[in-house]
């Protein structure tokens, strides 16, 4: 009993610091993104899809465009589908954030940075992707994708962030998905009818921006 005792104080202990962490991390997060002066759009995809895959070039389209449209972008500053639309943004000449995430695996901060941000609490870096955005967008991944796009759609149901156009880009990876929010979620009335429009499928970067433009009433 004892022993479990003493377990449960450094387990105490160790919170009280860990608490510094994350307000430090919450404070490098705030200072960096909100002296961006150019609008952001967070960007998800996996890590595992490299050079030579349909969706790391779709990502560089992506990145690119979106500088060129006057916005920068935010992505999780890792291989990949990351790597793809920081490279597309960053060769582009724009803004080009990396919020990297401190994993056993597959995550390295990409070289296509152009300010970089490191973590190693999720929840930290999931308000960073939230707070200084005015849309995203989802692109070919897997659980770290799907988890990041919920908890977006979670955030726009309930009215916890300011309204924001959210995408999943290439209809034929992501339409299965939009099929089963309409045939299961909205027809069982798990969700409303308007929730299940919150996602919005495109297959092309200018698709975004164009989108984009109307919600900041710039046509």
């Amino acid at each position: 009993m004892t022993d479990e005792h003493g377990v449960i104080d450094r387990l105490h202990h160790t919170d009280s610091w860990r608490l510094f962490r994350i307000l430090a991390e919450f404070v490098d997060g705030f200072e960096v993104l909100s002296q961006i002066e150019v609008p952001l759009v967070s960007v998800f995809g996996s890590a595992r899809f490299g050079p030579g895959h349909p969706a790391y070039a779709l990502g560089e389209r992506l990145g690119r465009t979106l500088v060129e449209a006057g916005y920068g972008v935010v992505t999780g500053g890792g291989p990949g589908v990351m790597e793809a639309v920081n490279k597309g943004a960053y060769e582009a000449g724009g803004v080009s954030v990396g919020l990297n995430i401190e994993l056993p695996h597959e995550q390295r901060p990409n070289p296509y940075q152009t300010h970089s941000l490191q973590f190693r609490y999720f929840f930290v870096r999931k308000v960073m992707f939230v707070r200084y955005a005015v849309g995203f967008v989802v692109l070919p991944g897997g659980f770290g994708t799907l988890d990041e796009l919920t908890e977006v759609l979670v955030l726009l149901q309930t009215g916890k962030v300011h309204p924001f156009p959210l995408f999943a880009m290439d209809r034929a990876y992501w339409e299965g998905l939009e099929r089963w929010i309409h045939d299961t979620l909205a027809a069982q009335q798990a969700i409303g009818e308007h929730d299940a429009e919150l996602l919005k499928l495109v297959d092309d970067p200018e698709e975004v921006v164009a989108a984009l433009a109307r919600e900041r009433g710039e046509v």
